[in-house]
Formats: C-alpha cells, sequence, structure tokens
C-alpha cells in the first residue's frame, strides 16, 4: 500500500465526516508545512479538505465550544437563523399583542362598558408597559433592539399617514384622541410611539434610563391623568390645568412602576444595581419628572416628550 493511501485509509468514514461537519477551527500557521513535510509530492489539492476534518476532529473534540464550522457547504450559521427567527417571531408577538390590547378596550367603548377617554388613558398606561415588559422575549443579538423598535415605528407610520389624511382609519382616530380631530395623532400620540422608538434604539433593556423613561410615561403620566380628571379638584397654584391628586399619583404610580421594572429586569439577569442606594434615586427621578409634567408648558411641549426625556435626563445623571 502507497503512503499517500495508508494515510487516506486512517480516515472518517464519509458519513461519519459529513455528520460532524459542523465542528472545524482554524488551522494552524505550520498545519500545511508539516502536512508537506509528511507526505511529500504524493498529496494533491482534492485532498486537501478531507485532511483539514482529519486535523480537527484529532485535535478539537466534537464538544468543544471555541470553535464553529464555516465552510463552503454552511452558507449560513444555523445559530444567527434561529436568532433572526427569535427575533421576528417575538416582533410578531408583540405586534399582535398591542391590536389586541388596542381592540378590546376599542369593544369596551363601543358596549359603553367604560368611557371613551379612559379607555383612551388606559392604552396609554398598558400598550407601553406591555412592549416593555416583552423586551426579554427578544434575542441576546445586538440587533434585536431594531425589532422590537419596529412595533412603535409601524404604529408611528400609521399615525403620520392618517394625521396627515393620507388614508383614513376612524378606528385609530376614536381610540387615541381627545376630539375626534386626525391631526391631533400628530401631536401627542405620535411623541408617545417615538419615545418608545427612541428607549428602545438608545438604551435598551441593559439599561435602566430606558425602562425608567417609559415606567414614568406610562405608569407615571397615563395614571396621573384619570386620577387628575375625577378627583382633581384641588389645582396647583402655578397651574390650573393641573391637580394635587394628579401629581401625587404621577410621583407615586411612576415610582412603584419603575422600581417594579427595574427589579424584573435585574431578575432577569440583565444588569444589577445596589437596592440601597436605587430606591432613592429612583424617588429622586420620580420627582423630577412629576415637578416636570406639573408645569403649564403642554402647549409648548407635550407631556408625552417632557416627561420621558427629563426622565432620561435626570436617570443618565443617577444611574450612568
Amino acid at each position: 500500500m502507497s503512503h499517500r493511501a495508508s494515510i487516506l485509509s486512517s480516515f472518517p468514514s464519509k458519513m461519519s465526516i459529513l455528520h460532524h461537519h459542523r465542528h472545524s477551527t482554524r488551522v494552524p500557521l505550520n498545519f500545511c508545512h508539516n502536512l508537506q513535510n509528511h507526505i511529500g509530492a504524493s498529496l494533491t489539492i482534492k485532498d486537501l479538505p478531507l485532511l483539514l476534518f482529519h486535523h480537527n476532529h484529532r485535535h478539537y473534540p466534537s464538544n468543544s465550544s471555541s470553535f464553529k464550522v464555516y465552510s463552503s457547504l454552511n452558507l449560513f450559521n444555523s445559530d444567527q437563523s434561529n436568532i433572526v427567527l427569535q427575533d421576528v417571531g417575538a416582533t410578531g408577538l408583540v405586534m399582535v399583542g398591542a391590536y389586541s390590547l388596542v381592540l378590546v378596550f376599542d369593544n369596551l367603548t363601543k358596549n359603553q362598558v367604560i368611557q371613551q377617554n379612559l379607555s383612551r388613558k388606559l392604552v396609554h398606561v398598558l400598550s407601553g408597559l406591555l412592549f416593555l415588559s416583552c423586551w426579554p422575549i427578544f434575542s441576546n443579538s445586538a440587533e434585536a433592539r431594531y425589532f422590537a423598535a419596529v412595533v412603535p415605528f409601524v404604529n408611528c407610520a400609521r399615525l403620520i399617514l392618517n394625521g396627515l389624511s393620507l388614508t383614513t382609519d376612524a378606528g385609530l382616530v376614536k381610540s387615541v384622541t381627545r376630539e375626534g380631530n386626525p391631526r391631533e395623532l400628530l401631536k401627542g400620540p405620535l411623541c408617545y410611539v417615538l419615545v418608545l422608538i427612541l428607549s428602545a434604539v438608545a438604551f435598551w433593556r441593559d439599561s435602566p434610563v430606558g425602562i425608567m423613561s417609559l415606567a414614568m410615561m406610562c405608569g407615571g403620566d397615563g395614571v396621573a391623568d384619570i386620577i387628575g380628571r375625577r378627583y382633581g379638584k384641588q389645582k396647583l397654584p402655578y397651574n390650573q390645568q393641573k391637580s394635587w391628586a394628579g401629581s401625587i399619583s404621577m410621583f407615586t404610580f411612576g415610582f412603584l412602576v419603575s422600581i417594579g421594572m427595574l427589579k424584573y429586569f435585574t431578575a432577569l439577569g440583565y444588569f444589577e444595581l445596589d437596592w440601597s442606594s436605587t430606591t432613592g434615586r429612583v424617588a429622586l427621578v420620580s420627582l423630577v419628572a412629576t415637578i416636570v409634567e406639573s408645569l403649564p408648558t403642554t402647549e409648548v411641549l407635550d407631556d408625552n416628550l417632557s416627561v420621558p426625556l427629563s426622565t432620561m435626563l435626570v436617570a443618565v445623571l443617577m444611574f450612568g
């Protein structure tokens, strides 16, 4: 038997190689040089792939996590495709949840179970918190935040098209506006979805900043409007459009929702916080956001912008 034939006969069978084709690694720089010295001129170029597989299986166990296979037979990484499928599925799930939430409250309003204004504010509170709560179902890839942002981006496009009267969606206008004017879609509702996009893309789930901005905008400002309209007889001395009941409820619920969401994300391991100081810092952020919301600046800057932006600013100073 020739020298070349004896070497090739010691290799694994073709089926064994195909079974383990996913395992490979970089070839050491001296591998080809040593191979040439060992085998000589009897090796042809068509034998090289088989020799490379044999080298990898000899030197790197099949259960090693230190390498991956990138062969001409593998046009894309299967792990990467699974990540994309996870993010696409999560995006679809969040979108279905968001539309289902709006549909539920639309039906409650049509059946006169709750009033239109209350339905609109509950959607304001719950849709943002639903979006935030679903962040963990996305993958750990760097692109996951952009998949998550697709949901508010689609709503952003709907608001712009209907607000400019390029399309007509009477249900959308009725569910998110106060007076039924499509132009209102370009104010508070548009600011709302832009903040959802900003919080996801700029901060995502590994920072307390974006989480707190949504907690204060949804849980704080949203509840403040509900409580203020119902129990807000005592107005603030510097703003007759706001009440003590509304401001107190904003601070309370904004603080509680922020703490709850921070505990939720820390429990899932996205970041760690020193709770001996975190509670005080969250209280300070909530207080600043409450003061900003109480100012008579609504005509200049919508609360859906002023509250989350001020929260982001102070949270960055508090948490880095």
